[in-house]
């Protein structure tokens, strides 16, 4: 008994030894193939994407001078009003007051339509930046389809890979590709 229990035993352990190799060997070949992409790379190195990003930026700019302008006569009719002020009646004071709050919120309230979350700073660069990343992420799809890759990082993206190995880095290979 104790022969046949001993047999049973090594069948068993040869078993699962097979059975181990054959699911790492099936895993093993069964690997996902992974690449890594540097996108601020390739958009930099794109010419409509600069002239958008000039453009972009050339608007902000203006657009907070403009603020700032608006901020400075803002402050220059306050300060009037601190000098002025114990020379006027209630009614004047309460007037110039309501008079300062209101351009205060006109001016935030045009630096949050420029600038704010569905500001029209945010509208135009969708309308410039939007159709060039896709046109990137388009060739990225094919590239992966062709080479047979079944992922690729963003390796510039905050939420991106942590490591990768330079073999991996498929971002030269994109940029010819778009001709760049």
């Amino acid at each position: 008994m104790r022969t046949t229990l001993r047999l049973a035993n090594g069948f068993v352990q040869k078993g699962m030894i097979a059975t181990l190799f054959f699911l790492f060997f099936a895993i093993f070949t069964h690997a996902q193939r992974v690449a890594c992409v540097d996108m601020s790379k390739i958009l930099e190195n794109l010419g409509d994407y600069k002239a958008a990003q000039l453009e972009l930026d050339e608007m902000s700019a203006r657009w907070k001078q403009e603020i700032a302008q608006e901020y400075d006569k803002i402050k220059a009719i306050y300060n009037r009003y601190q000098s002025e002020q114990v020379l006027l009646s209630d009614d004047q004071r309460k007037s110039r007051e309501d008079e300062i709050m209101t351009r205060e919120k006109e001016v935030r309230d045009l630096q949050n339509s420029r600038f704010g979350p569905d500001g029209q700073l945010f509208k135009r660069r969708q309308e410039l930046v939007r159709p060039i990343q896709d046109r990137v992420y388009a060739v990225i799809e094919t590239y992966a389809t062709e080479r047979g890759f079944d992922f690729i990082f963003d390796k510039a993206s905050a939420s991106g890979i942590i490591f990768s190995t330079p073999a991996f880095d498929k971002t030269e290979d994109i940029k010819r590709i778009l001709g760049k």
